[in-house]
């Protein structure tokens, strides 16, 4: 049984309504070949609906010392780069695009305090575009540990057109919990402190809440 995320339970429902409501019509008005295959087409559009919106059963990767990776898709960056928003100086910036394909829940990538949380509105540009971290619509989440303080960086794309963020200022973010959801194809964000030990590089895939991203040294 594919259990489905609370984000895609009146999308799913709607979506078989239409559906099967199209299956009817083209099975009692037009010739049973049209039938055929608007019944595929219908049964092919509700797997790629019920994948998008699966919850996957996993179990967690936890480590005060490790940083996970907050989502599963291709690690597309790796760089050092220079952030003002909450880090507030050099860092280094490992960004994952999520396909389609992926599941879309945001994982908290540490244990510790939400200090920091701020929704930014913005483009539409592809997820892959190296501006898309600064001018696209994005959420971002700064978490306190005991080893650094970071940042992840939830990052709309072109056919990503809702962010939901589960984080609040002030409460406690537990490793590999849900900290969001992005509806359609989009990327994730993470700035880390420059002194820590990058476990993945350019092409890599990842699964959210399970493969190391990074540890503090």
């Amino acid at each position: 049984m594919i259990k489905i995320h609370r984000e895609g339970k009146w999308i799913v429902l709607i979506t078989v309504i239409l559906l099967l409501t199209l299956v009817i019509l083209t099975s009692l008005y037009l010739p049973y070949q049209v039938n055929y295959i608007s019944s595929a087409l219908s049964l092919l559009v509700l797997i790629l609906v019920l994948r998008f919106f699966r919850v996957p059963s996993r179990r967690t990767y936890l480590d005060d010392l490790v940083v996970t990776a907050p989502s599963d898709g291709k690690v597309v960056v790796v760089e050092q780069v220079e952030l003002e928003e909450y880090v507030s100086g050099p860092c280094i910036q490992v960004s994952i695009f999520m396909s389609i394909h992926d599941v879309h829940i945001n994982y908290f990538p540490v244990s510790g305090k939400i200090a920091y949380n701020k929704y930014h509105p913005g483009r539409y540009l592809i997820a892959r575009h190296p501006k898309s971290s600064q001018l696209n619509e994005r959420s971002s989440v700064g978490i306190e540990t005991a080893h650094g303080r970071l940042l992840v960086r939830q990052v709309a794309g072109y056919v990503a057109r809702r962010i939901r963020c589960y984080a609040e200022e002030g409460s406690f973010a537990k490793q590999g919990a849900e900290m969001g959801f992005i509806k359609f194809g989009s990327r994730l964000d993470l700035f880390l402190p420059l002194n820590m030990h990058i476990m993945v590089k350019p092409g890599d895939r990842v699964i959210g809440g399970i493969t190391p991203v990074a540890s503090f040294k």
